[in-house]
């Protein structure tokens, strides 16, 4: 029997490997393996509402193990540290408990084809002090540590109340992470009010977000970009643009010109790139931020057992430019690597891979949603904001969902969903 191993439950490796369990591992006509590091899988998009309590990820987070059993696939929890090309193995690092202690060894997992789909990382260019002194949001462990420290200094507000306490947060970066959770922010001050926080208001919240380049949201349409930074100002945002971080202290952070930023907080969301692991990973070929480089099929240019998707993967469409790492792009990518894997299986062509941008949209929590819609149907793009964007970008979510559960679990969740928000409070403050 052929081995499939997916390494990397995000996204796009989720719904890789639930398809592929559905129909291959069902029917005993290949066994599918699912490797991750953590035990639950949450769409990563998220992480900014998870980060400040309006969402509980317990409601939303995918069980690996549960999910495996019930599609036909394995899982194992690990991190890859190497590929073994010539044996065709998949190396593990050893498994350690909370104290460090290990109580799982290296070890090895054969394969036939390979599908790596590990996602990406935060970049921090190596900027001197961020590692020490930002914390950043590529998991949810990450987000819990902000959610706690963001806790801690409103209930320090509620305790010692005086005039000059307040919480000062600095955000790097314009792109989708920063501008959300800079909006999400002030969303979550007032819904404190509910539980006990009652000392504490919007003006006790002094939010920057910092933007090295001309205007937040550079990968998008510059209206989108126009839209958003007019309602994070309006809402009290401080947008800075043009402004080049060198260095994180303790106190703040250190600009180009001289300036300081002062923070109590500080979240580094500027630029990705894969772990660094990853470069040159089994002779594989890989870019500056260690992207594995493929072909048209989602192969690797090396090795064509090996796939790779979502943002670990360097794909450059027809026009020369790279497919952005955004959550369609994954989606779209697994869809083809699984037909792809089907096809290598039975003998027959495999498809090429085509990015379609359908748009890009940015939720400015319950206070706007703006973004662009492209298609056939307006022969271009669309700019779309309000309820009508706010429907959209819910959908996205829900597209995801039905990948991995199937409309009809999707439709039970969305129902779970309205009764929890009717018993469970609105934040989560633990």
């Amino acid at each position: 029997m052929k081995k499939i191993v997916v390494v990397g439950g995000g996204a796009g490796g989720l719904e890789l490997a639930t398809k592929l369990g559905r129909k291959l591992g069902r029917k005993k006509k290949a066994q599918i393996i699912l490797v991750d590091r953590n035990t639950t899988h949450l769409w990563k998009p998220l992480l900014h509402e998870i980060a400040v309590g309006t969402m509980d990820e317990g409601n939303d987070a995918v069980s690996y193990r549960a999910h495996a059993y019930g599609n036909s696939f394995h899982f194992r929890i690990g991190s890859m540290i190497d590929i073994d090309r010539e044996n065709r193995q998949v190396v593990l690092a050893p498994v350690l408990d909370e104290e460090g202690v290990e109580f799982i060894p290296s070890t090895r997992i054969d394969y036939d084809y390979l599908v790596i789909a590990l996602g990406s990382m935060s970049n921090d260019f190596g900027t001197e002090g961020v590692k020490d002194h930002c914390i950043f949001l590529d998991s949810a462990k990450q987000a819990h540590r902000f959610r706690n420290k963001l806790l801690n200094r409103f209930l320090r507000i509620q305790r010692v109340q005086g005039e000059s306490d307040h919480v000062r947060i600095a955000i790097v970066g314009g792109g989708a992470t920063g501008v959300e959770l800079s909006a999400e922010l002030h969303h979550a001050v007032k819904e404190f009010h509910h539980y006990g926080f009652n000392a504490i208001t919007n003006d006790h919240l002094h939010v920057t977000l910092v933007e090295a380049g001309e205007r937040i949201l550079p990968a998008l349409p510059e209206r989108i970009s126009s839209a958003a930074t007019r309602e994070l100002t309006h809402i009290g945002v401080q947008v800075k643009t043009n402004t080049m971080i060198t260095s994180a202290s303790a106190t703040g952070l250190h600009t180009k010109d001289g300036e300081t930023i002062e923070a109590d907080l500080m979240v580094w969301a500027a630029g990705i790139k894969v772990p660094d692991f990853m470069a040159n990973i089994g002779g594989l070929e890989t870019n500056r931020i260690n992207q594995l480089k493929v072909n048209e099929k989602l192969q690797t240019s090396r090795d064509d057992h090996i796939f790779a998707i979502g943002d670990c993967a360097e794909f450059i469409q027809e026009d020369g430019k790279r497919v952005p790492p955004r959550a369609q792009s994954a989606h779209q990518m697994a869809a083809v690597c699984y037909d792809n894997i089907v096809s290598s299986l039975n003998g027959k062509p495999l498809k090429t891979y085509h990015y379609h941008d359908h748009g890009s949209l940015i939720s400015l929590a319950n206070y706007s949603t703006v973004g662009s819609l492209m298609g056939n149907l307006t022969r271009g793009s669309l700019f779309i904001e309000g309820r009508m964007a706010r429907l959209v970008y819910i959908s996205l979510y829900r597209m995801h969902q039905v990948a991995v559960h199937g409309l009809i679990k999707t439709g039970l969740l969305m129902f779970a969903g309205k009764i929890n928000r009717w018993l469970r409070p609105r934040l989560k403050l633990h």
